[in-house]
């Protein structure tokens, strides 16, 4: 326990201890990453700008507290060496492991999944009894000639339900090449994480609903396990809402494994959004705010015949994306006489010379 000595800072790999009376020397310079912060607080702290420490040591205390929290100020005044970081020696990792001598060497699909049906169980009782969960297994298959094969399967939550692992190791197992027989397997869960098992309460009318939720959500989430055995888990992804007034960052694309479904219904935009958005796209009319009457898009002449708006957008003006240096846009939701609904606006110009693109259809 006690204050750390005059700083100590990590940086990637690197441990520096400042000598009394350099501490702000030393950290002025290192990321704020250096102060091990929360990433949505790291993350906010650099759209505004203030990515090294030295950035934050100068800013009021008060204000960075009311705005990111104590845990900040806390960080800082533990890094300055000004308050405590008890240290408590590391525990031992857990090993969740079983094994099986085979008394003569197998090799078809048929007398591994037996194996594994002996094993799975006794795996999945040690993961319950520690409250823990397998995110990814590996099956193991140690071949008469010394050689080792192995097959690994990753789960989209948690789970210590053998019913749940088995299809995914079935799915993998003929990957295996027994060669001139398996004479052990091993089966490891080489990833774990707390899991909690969820148990409907209250009336018998609200149980049968949550119970109902718990099934479809263990449902999708097998389905994505299957999925994720064959093209991988980094692979499946889901979209999530965005709060973001840029249109193209309405939404965010996230691995569907290692994030939860959006609950509740997406938050409806304050006015119209297209179907299909695509990169702007330019749209030849006169470069200035007036929305034009005729107008020429993808080699076809267009004329307007209702127009719905304009809703003005502003660029980040903390960050320098290079989609929006042709500076505030203002947006209109454009019928055509053809019968197309477009999503045009028009571009003041900031870095680039302003005039009029496309940036989705509503059709």
């Amino acid at each position: 326990g006690g204050a750390a000595p005059p700083v100590v800072a990590r940086a990637g790999n690197v441990t520096r201890i400042a000598p009394p009376g350099q501490t702000y020397g030393a950290l002025s310079p290192l990321p704020i990453a250096a102060l091990r912060l929360e990433p949505e607080v790291a993350a906010q702290l650099g759209r505004l700008g203030l990515r090294r420490v030295g950035d934050l040591l100068g800013q009021p205390r008060a204000g960075l507290a009311r705005r990111f929290g104590r845990g900040l100020v806390m960080r800082m005044d533990q890094a300055m060496g000004s308050a405590p970081e008890p240290v408590s020696p590391a525990r031992s990792p857990e090993h969740f492991a079983v094994r099986m001598t085979l008394p003569d060497p197998i090799g078809l699909v048929e007398d591994v999944m037996a194996a594994v049906d002996r094993l799975l169980p006794r795996l999945c009782k040690t993961l319950k009894d520690k409250g823990k969960g397998a995110r990814r297994v590996m099956l193991q298959a140690y071949r008469s000639d010394h050689a080792v094969e192995a097959v690994e399967v990753g789960l989209a939550r948690p789970s210590h339900d053998p019913q749940r692992i088995r299809p995914l190791l079935e799915m993998k197992v003929d990957e295996i090449d027994a060669g001139f027989g398996i004479d052990m397997l091993r089966l490891v869960a080489v990833q774990v994480e707390p899991v909690h098992d969820a148990m409907a309460v209250g009336h018998l009318q609200a149980g049968a609903a949550v119970q109902a939720r718990l099934n479809n959500a263990n449902a999708l989430d097998d389905l994505i396990g299957r999925l994720g055995a064959r093209v991988g888990l980094d692979a499946i992804r889901r979209i999530q809402p965005a709060d973001s007034n840029i249109p193209e960052k309405s939404q965010k694309v996230l691995a569907a494994a290692w994030s939860k479904p959006h609950e509740g219904p997406w938050p409806k935009p304050s006015n119209p959004r297209p179907l299909l958005l695509w990169h702007p796209e330019p749209v030849h009319a006169p470069a200035t705010p007036r929305l034009p009457k005729t107008f020429r898009w993808r080699g076809r002449d267009l004329v307007r015949q209702r127009a719905l708006g304009p809703e003005r957008i502003a660029p980040e003006w903390w960050l320098d994306d290079p989609n929006w240096r042709s500076g505030t846009r203002d947006y209109w939701v454009t019928d055509t006489e053809d019968g197309q609904r477009l999503w045009l606006f028009y571009a003041h110009g900031g870095a680039m010379s302003p005039g009029w693109f496309c940036h989705g259809s509503f059709a």
